[in-house]
């Protein structure tokens, strides 16, 4: 688990699907897909020849990368891609060797397989978005015209129904999910700009290798040099913090309203206390809370990898790798926590 690495928090804080989509396997295969396409481009615009692009494309459908040796080259290197290109080299052998990533460099690789191992993370957040808006749906279906106090600077204000406090919440998730498909669209496309951006290696056949390569695996072709410009980056990061923030919010009025006293909420299956067995604690609404904390503090830290400098950055780029895949397993987290709380509510509104 990507948060803490404590087995027993895995369900608490992670998110297995999530997480898988995000594996070291996944990330492998999406740069394996890489190199074969860029092999497939290059061979129609004639940068290689045909039987050197069927090879290379061969080689790597049975090729199992040797990831003991990766991990060592990793650290030498500070990149994987070094030693996966030797490894392809090798297992295509002869002169067929030679043509494996050319024009490319790392950076090309990495970035391009993070685009396509988020395209199935962006279908599940899509799918999980709807699913909780159902929830908010059956919510104010069931208990909408109930009373509910209002509280203003968390003092008592004046009564408002269940149904509004809920409709805020809907449409406050709504907001942001109508967001994803610019975030998404901006985040799946292909890097593909050599070593210094400037894509020097395939002279004027740049352009028809680009759109060879994102139709062969389902992305855009930017307008821009991607290497340093991390807009998107820092685009997606804001946009988990939004969504987690936006659930944390939730959390936060569902905890508060819970508490003794005020009793406007009650959830099945509320947690239990070691030392007070009276207790039921609002667990999944404590857990959005702290999901949003957490995302909030690492999106300044995918801020400081805005920061590239000259043409391309090894500390920055690192930076991104080690903050933005727990950010979006803590956003799917959250939003495995939002429904199952609200889909065990029992009563909302105040008590009679």
């Amino acid at each position: 688990m990507a948060l803490t690495g404590l087995s027993f928090l895995d369900r608490l804080l992670g998110d297995a699907e999530i997480a898988s989509l995000l594996s070291t396997e996944a990330d492998l295969a999406a740069m394996l897909a890489f190199e074969k396409a860029l092999a497939r481009a290059e061979a129609a615009v004639g940068m290689i020849g045909p039987g050197a692009a069927t090879s290379i494309a061969a080689a790597i459908d049975r090729f199992t990368p040797n990831l003991a040796r990766l991990t060592d080259a990793a650290l030498r290197d500070g990149v994987v891609v070094p030693d996966l290109v030797r490894q392809i080299r090798e297992a295509v052998g002869g002169e067929a060797a030679a043509a494996v990533h050319i024009g490319a460099t790392s950076q090309d690789v990495i970035d391009t397989a993070l685009a396509l191992t988020l395209k199935p993370v962006f279908d599940t957040f899509e799918e999980r978005l709807t699913a909780l808006d159902a929830v908010f749906d059956d919510l104010i279906e069931q208990f909408g015209d109930a009373p509910l106090m209002a509280r203003s600077r968390m003092q008592a204000a004046i009564e408002i129904t269940v149904g509004d406090r809920v409709s805020n919440w809907r449409m406050s998730v709504l907001r942001v999910a109508e967001d994803l498909p610019r975030v998404r669209a901006a985040i799946e496309i292909l890097t593909l700009a050599g070593a210094a951006g400037t894509a020097e290696k395939f002279g004027g056949s740049i352009d028809p290798v680009r759109a060879h390569m994102a139709d062969a695996l389902g992305l855009g072709v930017p307008d821009y040099v991607p290497h340093a410009d991390r807009g998107r980056i820092a685009d997606l990061a804001n946009w988990l913090s939004r969504l987690t923030g936006t659930l944390g919010k939730i959390g936060q009025d569902a905890a508060l309203m819970a508490q003794n006293g005020i009793g406007a909420i009650k959830i099945s299956g509320a947690g239990g206390s070691s030392a007070m067995p009276h207790k039921q604690n609002p667990v999944r609404a404590e857990l959005l809370v702290t999901l949003a904390r957490y995302n909030a503090t690492q999106l300044s830290a995918i801020h400081q990898a805005l920061v590239h400098e000259q043409e391309r950055s090894g500390s920055a780029w690192t930076l991104e790798w080690l903050v933005l895949a727990p950010m979006v397993e803590t956003a799917g987290a959250a939003l495995l926590h939002a429904q199952s709380m609200l889909s065990a509510v029992e009563r909302i509104g105040d008590p009679r």
